[in-house]
């Protein structure tokens, strides 16, 4: 039986996201090991069937002396398990588990989800990043990108050979369980606006923030709910201190975290999200596969999931008042149009973001190294 180590920076991503990946190989016969550090979905993956390890990790941190740890831990892991194939989510796995597999002679495939805010800074902690990146992805057989501009990019770069690569759609979706519901639009609760996203300044929240205060002015009775994490470890984070300050001007409503995201979409009648760059956000194809209408930047990641004019509105990056003139032209649609808008973003996902895409092109590179007959979808 062919052995797969799974990697990401947090056990939540591990089982939010990677779940159905992970189910889909255990049923076609590989040996699944989850590796992330221990939070409190380390236990649900373990629940769940999967055997689990503890691997410690800062996921913010730039001290080299803790990534040569990482690296080194990596190394002996990949050692003592003696994988067939490692896969890896987010920045750290996908550097340092390449390099730990170049030395141990284990094949790696990162999945490059985002550049992320290293990379929209673009200062002495770029050239770093870029450094290591380019070292690392000398070694896996297969790099996957989740846009083309962010593939484009690393290739232009030089970060990693063109052969090497190739797009996949993010991390997929199930659109039998991602499926819409009637949701009849209420005048008298306002028109719901719902950003989904770690609170930070660059996925766009002050600007979401500042177009509110803009489009009250002219609909008092629009709603605008934030939903995501509070007080991360981020120098983008926004601050709880910050938020109530927001939440007690009455510009917008936070709903704090919740597993159910969901819900909170299928109550919402638009979904928005103004960030400054983004891998492929889930939080819109959640939404397109919903069929709620979007609008978002008109920037990597971002544009790959809206259709403009035809699924949603794109709007200038850190541009408040192109945000807003969004916004006010989603309320001005009729029932009829945000409908039909609505139904057009469910077709584009079911057609280029369905989960079996995304399992399909990792069975399809697992056969390649490990031999092991699979069966598509």
């Amino acid at each position: 039986m062919s052995k797969v180590i799974i990697i990401s920076n947090t056990s939540w991503n591990l089982f939010n996201f990677r779940l159905p990946l992970m189910s889909r190989l255990r049923e076609e016969g590989y040996e699944i090991v989850a590796v992330a550090p221990f939070d409190e979905y380390a236990n649900r993956l373990s629940d769940t069937g999967f055997r689990y390890i503890d691997l410690p990790m800062n996921n913010k941190g730039t001290n080299p002396v803790e990534d040569v740890g990482l690296a080194i831990r990596l190394f002996k892991l990949f050692r003592s398990e003696r994988p067939d194939v490692v896969l890896t989510y987010t920045p750290k796995p996908n550097i340092y588990a390449s390099i730990a597999g170049g030395f141990s002679g284990t094949p790696v495939i990162p999945n490059i989800s985002g550049l992320g805010a290293t990379f929209i800074r673009q200062d002495v902690i770029t050239k770093i990043i870029k450094f290591l990146y380019r070292w690392a992805l000398r070694y896996p057989p297969r790099v996957f990108f989740q846009n083309h501009d962010d593939m484009n990019q690393f290739i232009a770069l030089g970060l990693v050979k063109e052969v090497k690569t190739q797009r996949i759609p993010g991390s997929g979706i199930n659109t039998t369980v991602y499926a819409p519901e009637d949701n009849v639009e209420s005048e008298e609760h306002g028109f719901v606006f719902l950003l989904v996203a770690r609170m930070l300044w660059d996925k766009g929240v002050g600007e979401y923030v500042e177009a509110a205060r803009i489009v009250k002015q002219k609909y008092p009775n629009a709603r605008f709910q934030l939903l995501g994490f509070l007080d991360v470890i981020n120098p983008q984070a926004i601050s709880r201190e910050q938020m109530q300050k927001w939440v007690d001007e009455g510009v917008v409503e936070y709903l704090g975290v919740s597993d159910d995201v969901k819900s909170h979409m299928q109550s919402a009648d638009c979904v928005v999200l103004p960030s400054y760059r983004e891998g492929l956000p889930r939080t819109l194809i959640e939404a397109g596969s919903l069929a709620k209408p979007i609008v978002t930047t008109d920037v990597p990641g971002c544009r790959d999931v809206v259709d403009n004019g035809v699924t949603g509105y794109l709007c200038e990056v850190k541009n408040a008042c192109d945000l807003a003139d969004k916004m006010e032209r989603m309320i001005c649609l009729t029932s009829a149009q945000r409908r039909k808008m609505g139904e057009s973003g469910r077709e584009k996902v079911e057609r280029e973001f369905d989960e079996k895409i995304v399992i399909n092109c990792y069975l399809k590179e697992l056969e390649l190294i490990t031999g092991n007959k699979t069966n598509l979808y």
